[in-house]
């Protein structure tokens, strides 16, 4: 494959990527986020594997395949069960509007351009146009964290910025070593059966995953 063209390709899926977080910051439906954080595993996905071929290496392959399962199939599966089961089925409530999140979103896009610019400049890999992109990921998802108040879109937020965080990888060195990509998955795994006991908990037990409620709770104790 020419390197101008696998450049070009990695550019577009990265900016798919960029696209599908500025949509979880405007999405206003529980499933429609777990959607959309299944196609950012797919771009991403695809994104890996196109890496691995340009740059020979045979590890990104496997990333490519453990990324598809996890952030397609496995992880949007055990959202989807949790949203059914919590029965949380109503509009996503923000701390922030969703134009001024958008103009937050933007300005971090922007931040993360001319951030990674001297980077980008003295970087020779085919992926150096995608690290402001990857960076960007990281950050919209921190806010999406920051401004939304049911802890199930908290936790996409955060899943969003892990996928922010091996795009990050995959774009600044070609990939983590395998192991510690294999490491990762499994901890994120554990980590989301993990987070949908503790919901389930604390559903039975306030009767809503609304933070401030709970926030309200404990000050009044």
């Amino acid at each position: 494959m020419n390197i101008n063209i696998a450049s070009q390709i990695n550019s577009f899926l990265a900016a798919l990527v960029l696209l599908t977080a500025f949509g979880m910051l405007v999405q206003r439906r529980m499933y429609g986020l777990v959607h959309l954080f299944a196609w950012q595993g797919l771009f991403l996905s695809l994104n890996t594997a196109i890496v691995g071929f340009v740059a020979d290496r045979h590890h990104l392959y496997i990333s490519s395949v453990l990324t598809l399962t996890l952030k397609v199939i496995l992880l949007p599966y055990i959202l989807h069960v949790l949203i059914q089961r919590l029965k949380v089925h109503k509009e996503v409530e923000t701390v922030v509007n969703i134009p001024m999140t958008m103009l937050i979103g933007i300005a971090l896009v922007i931040f993360s351009y001319h951030l990674m610019a001297p980077v980008r400049e003295l970087s020779t890999l085919v992926t150096r146009s995608t690290l402001a992109v990857a960076l960007a990921t990281v950050m919209i998802g921190l806010l999406m964290m920051i401004t939304r108040k049911h802890a199930v879109t908290q936790i996409i937020g955060f899943l969003a910025m892990e996928n922010g965080l091996f795009f990050a990888a995959t774009s600044a060195t070609y990939g983590m070593p395998l192991v510690v990509e294999l490491g990762v998955a499994l901890d994120i795994l554990i980590a989301a059966f993990i987070f949908g006991i503790f919901f389930f908990h604390i559903h039975t037990t306030f009767d809503s995953l609304d933070v401030e409620k709970m926030a309200r709770l404990k000050e009044e104790d």
